[in-house]
């Protein structure tokens, strides 16, 4: 987690420096989109690039069984686009509603089986894939700094509904795969950048998002799900928007 958030941290404020470095030049001889900050409200495109997990934990049974020795989640990538709309609130808050379809993302669970009580033909390491297609509904509260020129800065927080497209997929219907949940629901925070252009203003932005719902459908008889309680999303994001 630590290791991704670093990495795409290092990503957004390289994105930043070489967007800086090509607006310089014309940011100190003209000041782009006066007026846009002072605008009732305005819309934009989305796109992005996430990595998320799923955040486990174990259940009772997991100490008391023996047949199940380790369980650990894996992250993966996946990209969404959305659109974007902002209201203006004052002169620094604004509100913000970012819709959007997050394609792939198949999250994962790996298994360590007791090689004494596999089944004949069962190998001692199991990966169960869960793909996922999601369509997210963020609400947030933008908070935007002074302007400088053509840049300004600015932090942001809200909540998310997530409704999963693929919890009914064929995969997920497997007998022997764990389920998880259609809907979901979590907090976000973030900071981006707005960089004005003639015609648009380009917003990269870094943005962490946490479920808060156990999203875990539990099956008692299969022994992948009932070494686990409870099953939330992690996701890290890094978004560029594009404004009008």
């Amino acid at each position: 987690m630590h290791d991704l958030l670093r990495k795409q941290t290092i990503g957004l404020i390289f994105c930043t420096f070489l967007l800086m470095a090509g607006l310089d030049a014309h940011s100190q001889k003209e000041l782009y989109r006066q007026d846009h900050d002072n605008m009732d409200y305005y819309f934009g495109l989305t796109l992005n690039y996430n990595t998320s997990y799923l955040k486990t934990t174990k259940s009772a049974k997991f100490l008391a069984s023996d047949s199940i020795m380790v369980t650990e989640p894996g992250p993966s990538g996946g990209v969404a686009l959305g659109l974007l709309g902002t209201l203006r609130l004052d002169d620094h808050f604004q509100f913000r509603v970012n819709p959007q379809l997050i394609i792939g993302g198949s999250k994962y669970i790996s298994y360590n089986l007791n090689p004494t009580k596999t089944k004949p033909g069962e190998a001692s390491f199991q990966k169960q894939v869960l793909p996922s297609n999601i369509v997210s509904f963020p609400f947030q509260i933008k908070f935007n700094s002074d302007r400088i020129d053509n840049f300004r800065t600015y932090m942001l927080g809200g909540i998310k509904y997530d409704i999963d497209l693929a919890s009914n997929s064929a995969a997920r219907n497997a007998e022997n795969i764990i389920k998880l949940k259609r809907y979901d629901f979590g907090v976000e925070l973030g900071i981006g950048f707005n960089f004005y252009l003639p015609f648009v203003t380009i917003s990269p932005e870094l943005k962490i998002s946490n479920g808060l719902s156990n999203i875990h459908q539990l099956d008692p008889a299969l022994k992948y799900s009932n070494v686990l309680d409870k099953i939330q999303s992690r996701m890290i994001v890094f978004s560029i928007h594009f404004e009008d």
